[in-house]
């Protein structure tokens, strides 16, 4: 099992309307594709305007099958462009459980 951070930092004044785009328009395809993920988040504190959202993968292969197929779908890479206006920044992260990971 592999989990995914994806951090996104919005432009200042645009985190509202970046949730509500992608609760409209992004997350009927984005998780059609990936699933279900662990969790969405925004930050309270620290780095301000930030979403993070984590995912879980059984391997490697799984997300690359995954993220293929969303990155090859027309209404995913249109919806992308018009969400990347409010994104400032993007940081991934994937991490693998230890042996005494509760999340296996």
């Amino acid at each position: 099992m592999i989990l995914e951070e994806r951090t996104y930092t919005i432009v200042p004044g645009q985190l509202a309307a970046y949730l509500d785009n992608y609760e409209r328009h992004g997350k009927p395809i984005h998780w059609t594709h990936l699933g279900t993920p662990v969790g969405w988040f925004v930050t309270e504190t620290e780095v301000l305007n930030q979403v993070v959202h984590f995912w879980r993968y059984a391997s490697m292969v799984e997300r690359e099958q995954r993220r293929a197929a969303l990155y090859a779908d027309p209404e995913w890479n249109a919806y992308r462009l018009q969400a990347g206006t409010r994104v400032i920044k993007q940081e991934n992260r994937i991490m693998r459980p230890t042996a005494f990971s509760p999340m296996q």
